[in-house]
């Protein structure tokens, strides 16, 4: 059977393709921020993990431009040898300093720091246990690892001790679970799960990429706002968010992150981070430190246009996050409720099947500590008018 056989054979692709509602790899024609150029248009930016809106300011720009013209536009080589700069270790030695952690190491990007963290430390006799909607990255890094991987129920904490119960004394336990979940915007049971980590001697990794910068007072993620970050033995997160940058880190205790510098396949064999990405999470770092307001701010408009949408009597889940899902139940629906907002000036992005499960289709909106309550206004209006058009639609006659 030929190989490619199967390139042509995404129906819904070329179906959604062909009625003009395929709402994906929009080109952007500015720089990210609360409000976007697309196709000439201004428009609302609610589908960016730029959280704390420093992807456009001035200070990260600024850093960014110097770090080029002193070290250029790449540094050629892995971490493990001739790409480590001076500005590497300074951003990793600023990071556990504010992460309250004994060490730091950086990958090239989020979804690698997850497949070097995970394929390093566990191992054939191990066990990974997982929330069955971590992200993909845990995912691809559980089957790279060749530990087995066992999952429990969405922050379903007695289904989380009944996988905990059932594995032999002698197998090394890693339970590993998104912060804030990217899909859903909810939060871990944290408590519960470092109280049962303990009870059945289990390590605990969380996946801060969404929590960073958004959650505890200081924005140090979920462990700080649940206070409890001597609990956690690992945090992973990314700098493509809250950072406004690319790559991704490690937070542990030294031991742990020189083990995995020195053993993990994805670090050890990949080029390391450009100057101009790390000189932008450094002043990225650097604003959060000076200006924790802007994680309230974050939480604020988020609250402000949650409170909005169920005032509008939009269907949404609770949380406190700034990921706002919206539901649209059916693939088709959610890709026409897309077109109609971005024509409208505003951008969300569409979750379907197997993101979500099978007719829980949904917007994900998400937002930033920069946008405006007009712009709120505007966007959440617009929902909700394209919302009451699509739901009169029959998807099958579309």
């Amino acid at each position: 059977m030929d190989l490619f056989k199967k390139c042509s054979s995404l129906e819904q692709l070329k179906l959604v393709q062909e009625k003009g509602i395929y709402p994906y790899f929009h080109k952007l024609e500015s720089r990210q921020d609360t409000e976007v150029l697309i196709q000439g248009k201004q428009t609302i930016m609610l589908g960016s993990n730029n959280y704390l809106g420093l992807t456009s300011h001035p200070e990260v720009i600024e850093a960014t431009v110097k770090a080029v013209e002193k070290y250029g536009s790449g540094c050629s080589g892995s971490r493990f040898l001739n790409g480590t700069l001076d500005i590497h270790v300074k951003l990793e030695e600023e990071l556990a300093d504010f992460l309250k952690k004994e060490a730091v190491m950086t990958f090239s990007t989020g979804f690698q720091s997850n497949l070097g963290i995970i394929s390093a430390l566990a191992g054939r006799n191990d066990v990974i246990v997982g929330d069955k909607e971590n992200h993909a990255s845990i995912y691809d890094a559980c089957r790279l690892s060749y530990a087995k991987l066992l999952r429990y129920e969405h922050n379903n904490m007695e289904d989380l001790e009944r996988v905990l119960k059932s594995i032999p004394e002698d197998k090394g336990i890693l339970i590993v679970t998104d912060g804030v979940f990217s899909m859903s915007g909810d939060i871990a049971n944290l408590p519960e799960i470092v109280r049962l980590g303990k009870k059945y001697g289990a390590r605990i990794m969380v996946d801060d990429a969404h929590g960073f910068g958004v959650l505890g007072k200081h924005g140090r993620g979920t462990a700080e706002y649940f206070d409890l970050e001597d609990e956690v033995d690992i945090y992973m997160g990314t700098f493509s968010k809250s950072l406004a940058s690319l790559g991704g880190y490690m937070a542990a205790k030294r031991e742990v992150v020189e083990y995995v510098k020195h053993v993990s396949r994805p670090f050890i064999f990949s080029a390391s981070i450009t100057p101009a990405s790390v000189a932008s999470a450094r002043a990225a770092l650097n604003i959060i430190k000076r200006e924790p307001e802007r994680v309230k701010a974050l939480l604020d408009i988020s609250d402000y246009m949650r409170k909005g949408l169920k005032s509008l009597g939009i269907e949404i889940m609770e949380s406190v996050t700034p990921i706002i899902p919206i539901y649209t139940y059916h693939d088709i629906l959610t890709f026409v409720a897309c077109k109609l907002l971005l024509e409208r000036g505003v951008y969300v992005n569409p979750v379907i099947s197997p993101a979500t499960p099978v007719g829980k289709s949904l917007l994900r909106t998400s937002y930033t500590a920069t946008h405006t309550k007009e712009q709120m206004d505007y966007a959440m209006m617009q929902i909700k008018e394209v919302l009451e058009i699509v739901k009169n639609m029959d998807p099958e006659t579309l």
